[in-house]
């Protein structure tokens, strides 16, 4: 659907387990189809989102369900498809690779990275499906990993040996079809890189590569970018409005922002330090930041407890610890615990400012299947309040 007259906004299907395609489009014969109708039956303040519009779809494809849509007549289908279902698809999250649910996915999320051909085809995969489906008027955006995860200590150069590739792959269907088509890389903690300086950085080091190796770097500009989480970006305790200005002033474009939401805890408070122990579950990584100066980071919240029990951790100096756990917008979690939602409403709000920032955007809180039992109710209800938190963002531009 169309958000305040500027922005294309979905919820991301990575929340529904689906790894074949023919799982995948019966999510969207159901669940997603279900989100839709429920929208549509509530008011929606007309100043913020045209619901009588095409309902926006953002598409989790799994590497098998992407090689499996692009057989036979399988994407013709589901294009005529979306067409009689008033449906469209303008992002497609490429993050995960293989399964996301019902197993232990933690640092495997990541594998196989940007060094590795599986990578690349899956992700060209990916951008094709999207160029054929995306409206001219939308585009299209693939989000995808910051190259790797800080412990593989992986091989840069291939990184950028294979985004450069995808880039070159990007650009050929860009051209053939005239629609503007870019690669979002994630940050995430401990990812290869994680934070608003560490992006900086890492581009830097791919636009220097691309001109040493006499490659194109406004072909990099052009179709690889960020994709601005409002979660990560909080949890690496990143101003959001200063983040962003850093990252568009240094040129660097911005695919799509995620609306998204992290747990915030006071390290000093026993009671705040109980209550996060629910939230300790083994399907996702749940890294934990710190306020410390430097930041203190823990890989996994097994890793903090650790650290807490051991008595290693030294709390003098730090008022306030986030966890990597997406939690719903739309409501805050019992206290003593707190969240990140400022971060997500500082973006909507540079958004206002200035339309042209993002054209993508997409509610993502995947781990409803995890949450703890007093934040969970039935799947199309927690994400149509999610959408309604959304509209009901205060907003001073209007048409």
């Amino acid at each position: 659907m169309i958000f305040r007259n500027h922005h294309h906004l979905a919820y991301c299907t990575n929340i529904h387990p689906a790894e074949t395609w023919t799982e995948t489009f019966q999510v969207l014969q159901t669940d997603v189809l279900a989100v839709r109708d429920s929208l549509q039956s509530q008011p929606t303040p007309s100043r913020t989102a045209r619901t009588s519009s095409s309902f926006a779809i953002g598409l989790r494809l799994s590497a098998l369900a992407a090689e499996q849509l692009l057989q036979d007549d399988n994407l013709t289908q589901f294009r005529t498809w979306l067409h009689s279902n008033n449906c469209y698809v303008f992002t497609i999250n490429g993050f995960p690779y293989g399964a996301f649910h019902h197993t232990s996915v933690k640092e495997n999320v990541y594998r196989p990275d940007w060094t590795t051909p599986e990578r690349l085809a899956y992700t060209n995969n990916l951008f094709t499906i999207i160029n054929t489906l995306c409206p001219p008027d939308s585009g299209g955006s693939v989000s995808t990993l910051p190259g790797s995860f800080k412990e593989f200590k992986a091989d840069e150069t291939l990184i950028f040996q294979n985004l450069y590739h995808c880039a070159e792959h990007i650009h050929q269907l860009a051209q053939e079809s005239g629609k503007d088509l870019h690669l979002g890389l994630e940050p995430e903690p401990i990812g290869h890189f994680e934070n608003t300086d560490e992006t900086l950085a890492f581009f830097d080091r791919f636009l220097n590569w691309a001109q040493t190796n006499t490659h194109d770097p406004q072909l990099i500009k052009q179709h690889i970018g960020i994709n601005y989480d409002t979660c990560h970006f909080a949890l690496e305790f990143d101003d959001c409005r200063t983040s962003l200005q850093k990252l568009t002033n240094a040129g660097l474009r911005i695919s799509k922002i995620h609306l998204s939401n992290a747990l915030s805890f006071n390290p000093k408070n026993p009671e705040a330090l109980e209550a996060i122990k629910k939230f300790n579950e083994p399907t996702y990584l749940h890294q934990v930041i710190l306020n410390t100066s430097p930041l203190t980071r823990f890989k996994d919240l097994p890793q903090f407890f650790e650290s807490l029990e051991a008595s290693t951790l030294n709390l003098e100096t730090s008022t306030e610890g986030r966890i990597h756990f997406h939690i719903p917008l739309y409501s805050a979690p019992l206290s003593p615990l707190a969240s990140t939602l400022s971060h997500a409403q500082e973006a909507l709000q540079l958004l206002e400012e200035n339309p042209d920032l993002c054209p993508h955007l997409e509610i993502e809180t995947y781990t409803w299947g995890v949450l703890p039992d007093n934040l969970q109710k039935p799947l199309t209800e927690q994400i149509t309040a999610e959408y309604q938190w959304v509209f009901n963002q205060p907003s001073t531009h209007t048409k």
